[in-house]
């Protein structure tokens, strides 16, 4: 499961746009898909058809959730404008606050989180 407000994913930004843009982009319902329980909008059918093709390349870390909440042991929602690309993989953190604490050792809090994950989700 994806972490998704109103059952849309990153409130509505397209997950392909944090790859190719400088700033995510808003997508729009018409070009939108159903994935792991959540629909996700997209700018564009291109966008929606690569995502299609390998939906997990694009899709944040952790279901979505606050990857430095994460390395914490707690789900923490994620505000789309706060994100890296750390080897090809998006990361998502809950404020532009939080980002930057998260930037000090993105290395070592991806680690702590990797480690919490899934598990944090299903509290065990």
């Amino acid at each position: 499961m994806y972490y998704a407000t109103d059952g849309v994913a990153l409130a509505g930004y397209d997950p392909v746009s944090f790859f190719d843009s400088d700033a995510p982009l808003k997508g729009v319902p018409e070009n939108a898909v159903m994935w792991k329980g959540a629909r996700w909008h997209f700018k564009s059918q291109a966008n929606r058809e690569l995502f299609e093709g390998n939906p997990r390349a694009f899709a944040p870390q952790f279901g979505g959730y606050c990857s430095y909440g994460m390395a914490m042991g707690v789900l923490k929602s994620t505000d789309p404008k706060a994100w890296q690309v750390v080897d090809g993989r998006l990361y998502l953190t809950h404020s532009p606050e939080v980002e930057e604490i998260w930037q000090q050792d993105r290395a070592g809090y991806i680690a702590m989180a990797e480690e919490n994950w899934p598990a944090i989700l299903y509290g065990k």
